[in-house]
């Protein structure tokens, strides 16, 4: 596992650099304190068309209001929308001993979305005004959503990652996403063992990115009508790192078919 080393400079000195505006006294009088300007909250980067700008790298999500720190993230059972009847074996599938369905990445298969969003290594966005480029460093499968507003593409093949487009809600970017194959819903076969949590090819996700300081907030809305009885959401947090921006992701390399032939694994075959 590719072990990320950062080193951090100290600030040696603050330098405070004051308002533009310039508060006029008249001498010998002192200015009261409810006069004096409140505190404005930091500025958000923006694009030459006024949008917002995203570009950077971020560390891993962690979940709003988290009872403790994991690693890879899964979605919150309790706000998980119920389960249609009969749907159970669409979302849950019992662990095969393969690793292709069990854990795709151990054969560098992709880990899809939204699975891919929530693991435990950085992403990088990078923005202009027409697109917005998301890439995890697991993998490097980069998603291009254009920004204009277009409708979905007709014809397509289903993939891992879907078909993203976007759109503006005053500083909040809107991605939705359909045309999905069947695949991985998220990592919750790291917390058991014996199944996993997988989304039809009906999923819908609707994704909101805004920028609140150094925090990427993410939310995430899940539309699966085949197994779901209603859509669900669930809000994560992602936290800037400019000074990541020096170094970028690191090279990610994986090989297959070296060992583990058909995907069965013995313990000292993992990788």
């Amino acid at each position: 596992m590719t072990t990320r080393f950062i080193s951090s400079a100290a600030i040696a000195a603050c330098v405070l650099i004051p308002s533009l505006g310039a508060l006029v006294l008249t001498v010998g009088t002192a200015a009261p304190a409810q006069a004096q300007a409140p505190a404005q909250a930091t500025a958000i980067p923006r694009m030459t068309d006024g949008k917002p700008d995203f570009s950077g790298i971020y560390t891993p999500p962690s979940t709003v209001n988290a009872t403790g720190p994991r690693g890879n993230l899964i979605f919150n059972a309790d706000k998980m929308a119920p389960v249609k009847p009969g749907a159970e074996s669409l979302l849950y599938r019992p662990r095969t001993g393969d690793a292709r369905l069990d854990e795709p990445r151990a054969m560098c298969l992709p880990s899809g979305f939204p699975s891919g969003m929530l693991y435990i290594l950085p992403i990088q966005i990078v923005q202009n005004t027409k697109y917005i480029v998301i890439t995890p460093e697991l993998q490097r499968y980069s998603r291009i959503i254009p920004l204009d507003g277009r409708p979905h593409r007709d014809g397509l093949e289903p993939s891992y990652y879907g078909d993203s487009v976007g759109k503006w809600d005053g500083d909040t970017l809107v991605v939705d996403t359909v045309n999905f194959k069947p695949w991985i819903l998220d990592d919750y076969h790291y917390t058991d063992r014996t199944k996993s949590r997988w989304h039809s090819d009906a999923l819908h996700t609707i994704e909101h990115l805004t920028l609140k300081g150094d925090k990427l907030l993410y939310k995430v809305t899940i539309d699966d009508p085949k197994i779901f009885e209603r859509p669900f959401s669930q809000d994560f947090e992602l936290t800037s790192r400019p000074d990541w921006d020096s170094i970028g992701l690191l090279e990610y390399a994986c090989e297959a078919g070296n060992r583990c032939p058909g995907g069965n694994c013995r313990a000292n075959e993992g990788q």
